[in-house]
């Protein structure tokens, strides 16, 4: 499932204004759950507008070696006939999870609980991902793993063997750290395990599992205390089929919301982009440095919140970024940095510690590129100082090392395009594990379609 290992090498230079209407890919975070939680139900899901990324795909090709049958038909809808909760079934191979870190982290919670044996590999960058905050909770929920080493010797990375309990045992349990994905394996190992599960939450994160777990038919509770909010989910859950519209994934959004925002005259609108307020940092943040977003036609579709967004280009000052925002935006700090070096002054950026163990070091490759382009950064343990560059053109000139990851190669083109002469990306084929049209949508936006 992983992109190709040919390296494919784009330059970007200024297009000028990007104008027009776009829609962007289906959530990642609720595409993947809704494939986990569709192969668990009794009877025929349908999921529209479902992100046929490859982190996704590979989920999908997963759920089907487990016994779901998951078919994309001529209309574009997936329809899933699930095993219910109990009934995955012993993959006879390795399950690929190509680049897919959530992927991993979630499957590993839904095995947990089944009397199965599963094998999980991954590419290159996936194997250097810490599997370690997964692996600890289920293995007090009695699930026997086996990690790779790891380059670093540290332990807990793929490729991985997990031999699921069932029964397995419930356990409480507070996260050390900020994670959706450590919080939802958990809970979907839950699912299927006798009484009740629960996770403490002390620094709120997205909440797409508690929603789809809900809509499902799971019973769960979410409730307030001093240590945090407690979820808990009683297990044994008999899911319920559902018909699941995918909003628009706010992450791959993000790069549209900074490109209009830096490159003079622009004026776009990026169409049903999902705005669960466990996603919106990177727009609470861009408003604070002064970027005109407004929200058009505010609906709800699925049981979450919709919205069209509107950007116009507009001048951004720096600002210091609330820490307490890193969790609803995490996946969105390379496209902040970017619109920090087009920002007047020092934008300071810290309490983002995650973006050390993500696709690649997020915070070390964009101090690198940014550096390459010309802006001046200040690289920190948990996050980065960028000094900008008040909305004048940043030098570019410049080759890119992505690190095989997404989110650094479209950030860096986005950067590109208010650049004084080309940025060459070195790879841009991870781009296709989130957002398979993104250059596409490029073009449209810059009138070279």
């Amino acid at each position: 499932m992983s992109h190709s290992l040919t390296p494919q090498p784009l330059s970007v230079a200024a297009r000028g204004p990007l104008s027009g209407r776009i829609t962007v890919p289906g959530d990642k975070s609720i595409s993947h759950r809704a494939l986990m939680l569709s192969a668990l139900a009794v009877g025929e899901s349908r999921v529209e507008g479902l992100l046929e990324g490859e982190d996704v795909l590979a989920t999908a090709a997963a759920m089907r070696a487990m016994g779901a049958t998951i078919a994309r038909g001529d209309d574009g809808v997936w329809r899933i006939h699930g095993v219910g909760v109990g009934g995955l079934l012993q993959p006879a191979g390795a399950l690929d999870m190509g680049n897919s870190g959530t992927s991993t982290r979630l499957l590993m919670g839904l095995v947990a609980s089944h009397p199965i044996t599963a094998t999980f590999t991954g590419d290159a960058s996936l194997s250097g991902r810490p599997m370690g905050r997964v692996i600890e909770p289920l293995s007090r929920m009695g699930a026997d793993i086996t990690a790779s080493p790891g380059a670093d010797g540290k332990g807990g990375r793929l490729p991985l063997m997990l031999r699921g309990l069932s029964p397995a045992v419930p356990i409480t349990y507070t996260l050390p750290v900020a994670s959706a994905q450590v919080k939802s394996a958990i809970l979907l190992a839950g699912l299927n395990t006798p009484g009740i599960t629960r996770v403490i939450e002390p620094v709120p994160t997205r909440d797409h599992s508690e929603r789809m777990l809900a809509g499902f038919g799971a019973t769960l509770t979410v409730e307030d205390s001093p240590e945090g909010k407690i979820i808990s989910i009683h297990g044994e859950a008999e899911l319920k089929p559902q018909h699941i519209v995918v909003p628009g994934d706010p992450s791959s959004a993000a790069f549209w919301l900074v490109a209009a925002s830096i490159v003079p005259g622009s004026d776009i609108v990026v169409a049903n982009v999902g705005l669960n307020p466990t996603r919106t940092g990177i727009i609470t943040a861009l408003r604070m440095m002064g970027a005109d977003i407004t929200e058009e036609d505010p609906r709800i579709v699925g049981g979450e919140p919709v919205a069209d967004l509107r950007v116009r280009h507009a001048p951004l000052t720096a600002i210091e970024v609330p820490p307490d925002l890193a969790p609803s935006m995490i996946d969105e700090y390379p496209a902040l940095f970017v619109a920090a070096a087009f920002a007047e002054g020092r934008t300071v950026a810290r309490g983002a510690h995650e973006l050390r163990v993500k696709e690649s070091d997020r915070i070390a490759a964009m101090a690198a590129a940014l550096s390459a382009c010309g802006v001046t950064v200040e690289e920190h343990e948990d996050g980065m100082t960028v000094t900008g560059s008040g909305g004048a053109a940043i030098r570019g000139d410049a080759t890119i090392a992505s690190l095989l990851d997404h989110r650094i190669a479209m950030s860096m083109t986005i950067a590109g395009l208010h650049a004084a002469r080309p940025v060459t990306i070195d790879d841009v084929a991870p781009v296709a594990t989130s957002y398979p049209v993104f250059y596409a949508s490029l073009d449209q936006l810059t009138g070279a379609a």
